[in-house]
């Protein structure tokens, strides 16, 4: 009887949208706190470390912080220790990191600490490579661990997304951020609900990570340059032609990384491959100068706070340097992310745009010189956007660099991406 009456009442009626989303709240605030605590622990151990690395030792030894002949040898010991070191832990450290993007499958729980002792050591060593791709796959790999354990029913997308939104929360001291990257995401799967029933979780997520990173840390991406207030007719024109060039030397850098990751992969084992790669690395540092070293961040901070401090020549040297390290450094086995590095190359190029022409604006040529980079290098539009745009905290520069993405995107959309497959052909 009570089957027919079951039977009779029909299937339950679905959760509605309220009922569905409450339960996410906690979870992805705590996991958006573990990401960014994680985020934070990491760069404040790489950053202590690379204080004995690049001041206390030199000091000691009576060498110079930043000569040629320290930041050479400091290289190519980090890419022999790296090297070793992904040899000896366990997992190797995860899979090639020129096969892997910034959101990943979750890597197996055993592989998290050789990948985070090899992080440290690629930041503190001065290799042209950011937190970003490593801290991700970690962050995704223990909320994946986590959330199984505590919650066996819920689907791995929500601790993959969790995690991933609280990371680029974190790195970028925003929520937002996390917003645009995952919509990207989200939007090119199928899915049921309205977009913003599924970013509900990320968005809680990316929250979290970033209050904890902003309250802890205080961390800012804004340069400090002059403000923008007065666009002209010609920036219209100059906003495109950087951008494109900035999507241009991107391309480069796109397309060498396969070639590169051939002659290296050709060493047949990761200590002499980084090995190879750190002395490289240090030659280019040699050349390029102590600013091109390092993930980028602090560095190009220290460009821009002096826009006329270097002749155009020097910034294009700068910006070519810095796009060789990170394809050696991508390509040759360091675990590290792209954005950071690729941010100094486009703030070099756009401050070269403007030493060549004083009358283009520097917030301008420094964001469109940014956005055409990272669209080459990452292929995320809304990601690049924010970048450029929150460098200089200008809403004024928006509609400038709305325009001069499209010509830009035209360009490096449906080409090969800075990212490998098993085989070692670039991904489309």
């Amino acid at each position: 009887m009570a089957t027919e009456s079951s039977a009779l009442a029909g299937p339950a009626p679905e959760p509605t949208p309220v009922r569905r989303l409450l339960p996410v709240i906690v979870p992805a605030l705590a996991i958006g706190v573990l990401c960014a605590l994680v985020l934070l622990g990491i760069s404040l151990l790489a950053e202590r470390l690379q204080d004995v690395l690049w001041r206390t030792l030199p000091d000691a030894l009576s060498i110079g912080r930043y000569s040629s002949l320290w930041m050479i040898v400091m290289l190519t010991a980090s890419g022999l220790a790296v090297g070793l070191l992904i040899r000896a832990v366990p997992g190797h450290a995860g899979p090639d990191p020129a096969t892997t993007g910034l959101v990943d499958p979750p890597l197996p729980p055993g592989v998290v600490p050789g990948l985070l002792l090899v992080t440290v050591l690629t930041l503190a060593g001065g290799i042209s490579l950011g937190p970003e791709n490593p801290i991700t796959a970690v962050n995704i790999a223990l909320a994946f661990w986590l959330g199984r354990r505590l919650a066996p029913g819920t689907p791995a997308e929500l601790w993959l997304s969790l995690a991933a939104a609280g990371t680029v929360g974190a790195l970028f001291g925003t929520p937002v951020a996390a917003a645009l990257i995952l919509s990207e995401a989200l939007a090119s799967r199928a899915g049921r609900g309205a977009l913003w029933d599924r970013l509900f979780g990320p968005l809680a997520a990316g929250t979290a990570g970033a209050l904890t990173m902003t309250l802890l840390a205080h961390p800012s991406f804004d340069l400090s340059l002059p403000p923008y207030t007065h666009p002209h007719w010609g920036d219209l024109f100059s906003s495109v032609v950087i951008a494109l060039a900035g999507a241009v030397l991107g391309l480069l850098a796109v397309y060498a990384f396969p070639y590169a990751h051939r002659l290296f992969r050709g060493l047949k084992h990761p200590v002499p491959a980084l090995t190879a790669g750190g002395l490289l690395l240090g030659l280019l540092g040699a050349l390029g100068g102590h600013l091109t070293l390092f993930k980028g961040l602090d560095e190009v901070k220290e460009l821009a706070a002096d826009p006329s401090g270097w002749s155009a020549g020097r910034f294009a040297v700068m910006a070519a340097v810095k796009t060789a390290a990170l394809v050696i450094a991508a390509s040759c086995g360091f675990r590290g992310g792209r954005i950071f590095p690729a941010v100094f190359v486009g703030v070099a190029l756009g401050l070269c745009a403007h030493a060549l022409v004083p009358s283009v604006p520097v917030a301008l040529a420094v964001t469109c010189g940014v956005l055409g980079i990272l669209l080459a290098i990452t292929r995320q539009g809304w990601l690049s956007l924010f970048t450029a745009a929150v460098l200089v905290g200008d809403a004024a520069v928006l509609p400038l660099l709305c325009v001069a993405s499209l010509p830009a995107w035209l360009l490096v959309t449906g080409r090969p991406q800075m990212q490998l497959r098993e085989d070692g052909t670039p991904l489309r």
